[in-house]
């Protein structure tokens, strides 16, 4: 059976299964203007006028043009105006719609869009435009700035991203005469971004059809494989489906609700995805058919809630309330699964018709209820996440790191917590204390040092749960920690994080790269000339390294080497020539000169690591070297000094791959802090073993920071965790070890190697 009429299939028995939208069955209706204008009743003349001119504008801009199928290029603008049209949206954004691809396909100008159709429209059009026609170092990198271009213009006007998505789906659903490798990786594309986005936005009927329509691009043998068994599996079920129709239309007309019933059965993709999941065979997926209960009003929705569970006992813990607490997305249903007569279970969602237009159309169902409302309500809906954008762009000018940091937040799943004033707030799966800090308010978050979840002080570390209630321990001197992007769920936290972090990264990447310039030059016979702007002899030098270099200050060259962009050696090697192109011997003379500062002991030749170094010097959390480890430094490009213990798997394959990168460090005298140690216990399983190897671990006056324990341990008589110590050095942590060995409930204690 073909994707479209699978997709919107009735269950027998049922009526208005929902499924995605099937594409228009002519060409004359997909691609006649004529047929455009007349979905366009609900818009005045004057504005179906100034739509006409576009199209014209936009025939003649591609005239000459074809797409795959042979078709002229500009049936698909009329076709993405049609898909804006079903919503409603207004004369500008159908304008940008018929002239989306102008720009970027016919050399047509913003400013002559500007002149004949005025600026709000142009600039719909310019932020649909793609950046092929500038210069990138990649392809990855092209297609980041564009997304980034077409997100940021969406967060300003929503309809960008209306526009661009029937745009996809319409080039979706005519891919079949592409390359197979073009359909692919579009179809990847889609999957990946789009289809979140329409998610993200509430826009289900899109997101539903997108999805199948890349399954059927990236996988179609297992797609149409799927299709053969859902078919048969439809008939199968027809007698119980008939069944729960005609049980659940007698109890509501018994309890003299009126209702309309929809039945709505399981996408393909969907399927598929949570066989790959939970590991099931097609035939252990029980809940492939489903049924909403449209009502008329709010106290309807939770009367007919318990009608059903009237008929119908119940699965414990499978309830639901969206519309006391709707998503993100501004999706609102009751959810409840019911135990059929047959004993499988069926689903059942409640909402009231309001709910079901922006549960199917999202945004988009702000104009369909224009009459009804104000339009501005579609940039409220999802706005917040919308301004994250914004506030993501003001840290991050990198396009990549940009769309990694919306790929973050386009997430399908959510918790649900409070502030101390019962305020709710809706984080992803797996948000921590911190993502929550960030997400009240961007200095809450930087200076954010401890948390309690339900009045309960908890590591800043802790997924959170829906229903927590959270509170945020500040201090004015805090600052935020690179160790808490390990874990942040959120772009918004993410990208905060590492905006304050390249901040503070510029003056200890100084301090670094001074200090390996240092190092390099000794083993040149040289002392590291005078920084000090009065010396005119070494300011010059300073100058012409510099500019060898290609930067336009000294500082700029530190950073560059503390970074690891620049070599230290080959910038001391270069600094040798020169002076010895200017006649000067780089010799025992040199070296007591009053222009040079001899700071550096010249005997160590080496990077010290005292625990200060702050974010420019990173110790690696593969092997988590602490002071009396023999280490060495990695200096990798543009991250910083990552430092390794000598006997590290993962350093030693590094240096085999780039060992011009590798520098010599050491520990310093003086320690400013403790350092993590990775120990493994395993231990006998009963009461108290944790209370007990807590202690031990205290009375060796160490610290636990983590605690990881394996899901399955409280089914086995013995168990194995890993702990996160803070020691001084290797001594206390052989201190720490001894201790735990000599507990009752620990059977070994280990240090983790890589």
């Amino acid at each position: 059976m073909g994707l479209r009429s699978f997709a919107t299939a009735h269950i027998p028995g049922l009526t208005g299964l929902a499924g995605p939208k099937a594409a228009p069955d002519t060409a004359a209706e997909a691609s006649s203007f004529d047929a455009l204008v007349d979905r366009l009743h609900y818009l005045p003349k004057a504005d179906v006028k100034r739509i006409r001119e576009a199209y014209k504008f936009a025939d003649e801009a591609h005239l000459g043009q074809f797409r795959a199928s042979g078709e002229p290029y500009i049936t698909h603008p009329i076709a993405v105006a049609g898909l804006c049209a079903d919503w409603r949206l207004d004369a500008q954004a159908i304008m940008a719609a018929l002239m989306h691809d102008a720009m970027e396909d016919c050399g047509v100008t913003k400013t002559e869009l500007i002149e004949r159709f005025e600026a709000p429209t142009a600039e719909l059009v310019d932020g649909l435009t793609k950046l092929d026609k500038l210069q990138f170092s990649t392809r990855e990198e092209s297609q980041a700035e564009s997304f980034r271009k077409m997100l940021l213009a969406m967060a300003r006007d929503v309809r960008v991203i209306l526009i661009k998505l029937a745009d996809r789906l319409h080039n979706m659903r005519t891919m079949q005469h592409m390359a197979f490798d073009k359909r692919r990786r579009i179809a990847r594309e889609t999957l990946d971004i789009y289809a979140p986005i329409a998610h993200r936005l509430g826009l289900n009927e899109i997101y539903r059809e997108l999805q199948e329509l890349s399954f059927q691009y990236i996988h179609p043998w297992r797609h149409g494989a799927l299709a053969k068994a859902v078919t048969k599996a439809r008939g199968h079920r027809r007698d119980l489906v008939s069944r729960i129709e005609r049980d659940v239309q007698k109890a509501f007309s018994e309890a003299n609700l009126r209702v309309e019933i929809q039945g709505r059965e399981k996408t393909l993709f969907s399927i598929y995805k949570k066989m790959r999941e939970k590991h099931l065979s097609f035939a252990q997926v029980s809940d492939i058919f489903g049924f909403r209960v449209i009502v008329q009003d709010l106290p309807q929705c939770y009367w007919s809630l318990g009608v059903l569970h009237q008929l119908y006992k119940p699965q414990p813990g499978r309830f639901k309330d969206y519309v006391a607490i709707p998503k993100p997305n501004g999706y609102q249903s009751l959810h409840t699964t019911l135990v059929s007569p047959l004993g499988t279970p069926v689903e059942f969602q409640m909402r009231t018709e309001a709910m079901h237009m922006v549960a199917e159309k999202g945004v988009a169902a702000h104009w369909l209820y224009k009459s009804k409302g104000d339009a501005k309500g579609a940039q409220q809906l999802g706005s917040r996440w919308l301004q994250s954008l914004l506030d993501i762009q003001d840290e991050t000018r990198d396009a990549t790191e940009f769309l990694e940091h919306v790929k973050i937040d386009l997430f399908p799943d959510a918790v649900y917590v409070f502030t101390p004033k019962s305020k709710i707030m809706a984080l992803p799966k797996g948000a921590t204390p911190v993502d929550f800090a960030y997400a009240i308010h961007s200095d809450v978050g930087d200076h954010c040092v401890a948390a309690k979840v339900n009045g309960e002080p908890v590591p800043l570390r802790t997924e959170l749960r829906s229903g927590d209630v959270i509170e945020v321990v500040t201090a004015a001197g805090a600052r935020p920690n690179p160790a808490w992007l390990s874990f942040v769920r959120t772009g918004r936290a993410r990208s905060k994080i590492r905006h304050f972090l390249k901040n503070l990264e510029q003056e200890e990447s100084r301090e670094l790269g001074h200090k390996m310039l240092a190092q390099a030059l000794r083993a040149e016979g040289l002392a590291l000339p005078s920084l000090d702007p009065e010396d005119e002899i070494a300011a010059a030098l300073w100058q012409d390294l510099a500019r060898w270099a290609g930067n336009r200050q000294v500082d700029e060259l530190l950073v560059e080497i503390g970074l690891g962009r620049k070599i230290a050696t080959i910038v001391a090697k270069k600094l040798a020539r020169t002076l010895s192109e200017q006649g000067q011997r780089p010799d025992a003379v040199l070296l007591t000169m009053g222009r040079f500062a001899t700071d550096d002991a010249p005997s160590q030749g080496q990077v010290l690591i005292d625990g200060s170094e702050g974010a420019s010097v990173r110790l690696a959390t593969c092997c988590r070297p602490i002071p009396g480890d023999d280490i060495k430094g990695y200096l990798g490009r543009g991250e910083g000094l990552v430092v390794h213990t000598a006997e590290c798997s993962v350093g030693r394959r590094l240096f085999q791959r780039d060992s011009e990168h590798w520098i010599a460090v050491g520990w310093g005298e003086e320690l400013s802090r403790s350092f993590e140690a990775e120990v493994g216990v395993l231990m006998r399983n009963g009461k108290g073993v944790l209370a007990q190897i807590a202690t031990a671990v205290s009375s060796a006056e160490a610290d636990i920071t983590h605690i990881a324990m394996s899901d399955d341990s409280q089914q086995r008589e013995t168990a194995e965790m890993t702990l996160l110590l803070a020691v001084r050095d290797r001594l206390h942590l052989a201190d720490a070890l001894r201790t735990l060995k000599r507990s009752s409930a620990v059977m070994r204690a280990w240090r983790v190697k890589p």
